[in-house]
């Protein structure tokens, strides 16, 4: 075993690693999501923002948000680091090997004549009779004094010139890298050493370990918990309608936890009468459905109604104490919409489908809370299925201004076909707004992407579509920003095509067109479904962007499924079709749609599930006429 000085100027060394492994790759991965988070954030430049500081934060803002407890501990543990490597430099020379030529000044091979010259030169230097200082006296006797004796015994200077030390061959030693007062406390050292095994390399790993199985067992993925899922996936219905997935939303068992104090009665009765136009209450039975409204959970009534006041644009007359349950709300929805929208989604019916309808109505929710838009405002009227939703996302939009306008404008298509001009035009001469908001409007319109879609709905190898088999849709989604997954798109189509039995100049050719896509920004998209029984189907395609209002694109497509002959041969021609966000549905989980898009907000009572699925099946029994063909579509995502 290593001596104990040896041992105690290891456990610095030892101390290091243990942090430096990793702390190191876990400080690399905090600057390079901290440097993406920085690169790919898109902020809004228009003057309400920049006024609001909502971008721009203060200097004493930018040290708080610094200054949280993952960085602080990144920060002291580096401290440490930096510690225990000054420590370990200062050591250094204590476990130095002991080489007595070095010690002297010499060089190996000297004469004995050399050796004594040099001793009695650095005697004069150090020795305890001509330097009083202690430090030299002791670095003569344990240094030159030894160093001296080695060298001027032949059989010390032989075993060093050999083994490389006085006392000749030494044989393996091991040490251990810890302190000396673990390793002999009152002569217990063996105790000592086996609390410290079992408590720093077992007990505390698994503490660790309990505290991290008990904290994951309460949530599932993206940090939601289990309890809200199960809940989410009991209230979705399929006659769910969009109007009503904000009663489902607030049911989250995170919104249970926001505190419901005293001094919020009297503020929260004031934002009431702010919000009690958006509430699902009926008016008929005004006192009634208030009673029942306040009856529910306090958390849940709080939850709904900041949210409602988010939606109304009416946060700034909060109190300090609702500012923060605000802020809690708000950083919450992100989080539980993706939790919803996998409940609406999350495969129910017997040919492994989701519900579309609530689908639709969480997109619809989570663009409202991004934009800060009420519910109301979706209503279909005036030429747009989304109301003046839409219209009122822009900057310094109001319901004057939307009014002033409703002659020419009625959506937001009509305003974004305008020429530059021909707005600046409108908003200034009609709407009156001024110069700078005309440069906030553009600003905010340039940020809206648009999408083409082009579709193909075939199954692979053959020519036509029989009852169970397994169609490819592709939809290739063409988007102004650029795109550069050449590598993804070619690949999918060579295999595709090779699978099909193609020709290699087919594939070629068909390689290109998909490079050329991507080039020119092109997204490629897959999904699979089986076909169902023969007969007509009208298949839908919801694109769907889960931030702009208004930026939303369907597409229809009849498609026909033929029966499955005993020879396997196929006829007609490929039937295309069209893969979204939110999945492709037959006619049995959809409701066709002869006269254009319109909100289910309009709607003023809910289908129950047994109706629905009544008026499915009268559907699926009056099928007629079909079309085989491709399907393009212009729209935005």
């Amino acid at each position: 075993m290593a001596d104990s000085g040896e041992n105690s100027a290891l456990f610095p060394i030892f101390i290091l690693s243990v942090i430096a492994l990793p702390l190191v790759p876990y400080t690399i991965l905090k600057l390079l999501r901290a440097a993406s988070k920085r690169d790919k954030s898109i902020h809004c430049e228009c003057s309400v923002c920049s006024r609001s500081g909502k971008h721009h934060k203060s200097i004493f803002r930018r040290i708080s948000s610094f200054l949280t407890c993952s960085n602080l501990t990144v920060l002291l543990l580096w401290v440490i680091v930096a510690f225990l490597v000054y420590s370990i430099k200062q050591s250094s020379r204590e476990i130095e090997a002991f080489d007595p030529f070095s010690i002297l000044g010499l060089e190996p091979g000297v004469s004995e004549s050399v050796i004594k010259k040099a001793y009695r030169r650095l005697s004069i230097q150090y020795h305890p009779d001509k330097n009083p200082d202690p430090a030299a006296n002791k670095y003569f006797v344990e240094y030159i004094s030894k160093a001296y004796q080695a060298l001027t015994d032949p059989v010390s200077r032989e075993n060093f010139e050999k083994y490389g030390h006085p006392d000749g061959r030494q044989g393996f030693q091991m040490g251990i890298a810890l302190p000396q007062f673990l390793l002999d406390f009152n002569g217990a050292s063996g105790g000592i050493l086996l609390i410290w095994i079992l408590g720093g390399f077992i007990l505390l790993p698994m503490a660790f370990g309990v505290v991290y199985l008990s904290r994951a067992s309460k949530y599932g993925g993206n940090f939601v918990r289990r309890e809200t899922l199960a809940t989410y996936f009991d209230l979705v219905k399929p006659s769910l309608a969009p109007s009503k997935v904000l009663d489902v939303f607030i049911k989250a068992a995170e919104f249970m936890d926001i505190p419901v104090r005293r001094a919020d009665e009297e503020p929260l009765q004031e934002l009431f009468k702010l919000v009690k136009s958006e509430l699902n209450l009926d008016g008929k039975n005004a006192r009634q459905e208030q009673a029942k409204f306040w009856k529910q959970h306090p958390a849940l009534v709080k939850a709904e109604m900041l949210i409602q006041a988010h939606l109304l644009r009416k946060a700034d007359t909060f109190s300090s104490n609702l500012q923060q349950d605000y802020k809690n709300v708000l950083q919450l929805a992100p989080r539980l919409l993706e939790g919803l929208i996998k409940m609406a989604t999350v495969p129910r019916t017997a040919k492994g489908h989701g519900w579309l309808r609530p689908a639709i109505g969480v997109i619809e929710l989570s663009q409202c809370i991004i934009q800060a838009v009420p519910l109301s405002a979706r209503k279909a009227g005036s030429g747009s299925s989304d109301g003046v939703a839409s219209l009122l996302q822009l900057p310094h939009f109001s319901d004057a201004v939307i009014t002033k306008i409703g002659k020419k404008v009625r959506t937001l298509q009509d305003l974004q076909d305008m020429t530059f001009q021909e707005r600046a035009e409108l908003l200034s001469g009609v709407a009156g707004l001024s110069a700078s908001v005309l440069q906030d409007v553009e600003k905010v319109l340039e940020l809206m992407p648009r999408a083409t879609i082009e579709v193909t709905c075939e199954t692979e190898g053959e020519e036509g579509i029989q009852e169970g088999d397994i169609v490819t849709v592709q939809a290739w989604v063409t988007l102004r920003r650029a795109n550069a997954a050449i590598t993804t798109a070619s690949t999918i189509t060579e295999a595709k095509l090779e699978a099909s039995g193609a020709s290699m100049e087919e594939i070629t050719a068909a390689v290109k067109d998909a490079v050329t896509k991507v080039k020119s920004g092109c997204r490629l998209v897959l999904g699979k479904i089986q076909a169902p029984q023969a007969g007509n189907y009208n298949l839908n395609c919801h694109l769907m962007c889960d931030t702009w209002i208004g930026c939303d694109t369907k597409t229809n497509l009849k498609l026909k499924i033929l029966k499955r002959s005993r020879a396997g041969s196929r006829g007609g021609l490929v039937a295309e079709g069209v893969q979204g966000e939110n999945g492709l549905e037959d006619e049995d989980d959809i409701e066709e749609d002869e006269e254009g898009d319109q909100s289910e907000y309009s709607e003023d009572e809910d289908e129950d599930e047994e109706e629905d699925e009544a008026e499915v099946e009268k559907k699926n029994n009056n099928r007629k006429g079909f079309a085989n063909g491709s399907a393009r579509r212009k729209g935005r995502k």
